[in-house]
């Protein structure tokens, strides 16, 4: 417990402290965000808002975590875990990836960074990196950081000939690809309005603190009665959740309604990695699509806006991704933002009530 508490108070230190100290460089290096001229119009007296936000958001969660967990080897002789490395990898690599799209948008002087193409690439890459990494790195809980398998809950340990573990682990590679593409380009299109994509992540990821510390007491070989988890160093992702919380809530001070300075594709990219990190090193995949449901609806509504379209030249909303639809619907920036927080909590406590109905359900009370 006193590691997850230094590693809150660091988080929210590095923040809350950090955060107006980029905004001072970022005036200083006119590094301003461009606003899509298409968008609604209210927008464009937002054109100069400081941007690369996600820089201190990253700094928060890596720092937070490494205090608490220096504190864990100092008074307990507790290695750091190689699971919270490789999610921390998955956050930073995207994070990178996302500063150089917000890089390339400051000097070309426009809303627009790295093309689709580029975009995508560089996510496969970094995706890929990630799948066989977690497959080949061993943990110190005995279990490896993610087995060839897709499932909603754990991931049973199978034996397979060649053929067939080598077709699992490509399949896996590809899961893997497809799950971090999905969830950093969900949480890039949520990062519309002022404070809507740090306030959604930190309800998110204090759902996703809840799942791995009941994960992590009921870790498979412990001596709790009830469904165990074969999941590698649960502890070690509560902490990493509760940390990145923390962080957003920490920026979300700064970036509220007006904002005085935004994220980014830095911040955006780095916490849906963060995300779907977590949702594969604690084995719920699937219901990461419950506790993550408002970057769903963000982005299908884009796909269908797209969809729609190009096949009927017609459009189902006034604008995509859906947060705009409302505003054009004449809700102001700040009730668009706080109902869909709303809607956020509710899709993290459904969530949480499958979690637990299923860990019920295997632990035979139901």
């Amino acid at each position: 417990m006193i590691s997850l508490i230094i590693g809150i108070l660091v988080s929210l230190a590095v923040t809350m402290a950090g955060t107006p100290m980029l905004i001072r460089l970022v005036h200083r290096l006119h590094y301003g965000q461009y606003i899509r001229q298409d968008g609604p119009k209210s927008h464009q007296i937002k054109r100069g808002t400081p941007t690369l936000g996600g820089v201190v958001i990253n700094f928060a969660i890596v720092l937070g975590w490494g205090a608490s967990a220096l504190y864990r080897y100092c008074a307990r002789g507790e290695a750091p875990s190689w699971s919270a490395v490789l999610v921390l990898f998955a956050m930073l690599s995207m994070g990178v990836l996302g500063f150089i799209d917000d890089f390339a948008k400051v000097r070309k002087k426009q809303n627009e960074g790295l093309t689709v193409e580029g975009k995508f690439i560089g996510q496969f890459i970094l995706g890929t990196i990630y799948a066989v990494l977690a497959l080949l790195v061993p943990t110190k809980s005995g279990f490896p950081s993610a087995q060839p398998g897709i499932s909603f809950i754990e991931k049973p340990f199978v034996s397979f000939d060649f053929a067939g573990r080598a077709l699992a682990i490509v399949l896996f590679v590809i899961w893997v690809n497809f799950l971090m593409t999905a969830w950093t380009n969900a949480v890039n299109l949520t990062d519309g309005l002022d404070g809507l994509a740090a306030g959604s992540s930190m309800i998110s990821f204090a759902g996703y603190a809840i799942i791995a510390f009941w994960e992590s007491y009921h870790i498979k070989g412990g001596d709790h009665q009830g469904y165990s988890y074969a999941v590698s160093d649960p502890l070690d992702l509560t902490i990493i959740a509760v940390c990145a919380a923390v962080a957003c809530f920490g920026f979300l001070w700064y970036n509220s309604n007006p904002a005085t300075i935004f994220m980014g594709d830095t911040g955006s990219l780095a916490l849906g990695g963060l995300f779907a990190a977590l949702s594969i090193a604690t084995h719920t995949e699937f219901l990461a699509v419950i506790v993550g449901g408002l970057y769903v609806l963000e982005a299908m509504s884009d796909v269908i806006q797209v969809g729609y379209f190009k096949a009927t030249h017609r459009r189902v909303f006034k604008m995509a991704p859906i947060h705009h639809h409302f505003e054009l619907c004449g809700w102001t920036e700040t009730k668009v933002v706080v109902r869909f927080w709303m809607v956020e909590l509710l899709f993290v406590l459904c969530g949480l009530m499958v979690f637990y109905a299923d860990w019920a359900a295997r632990s035979g009370l139901l």
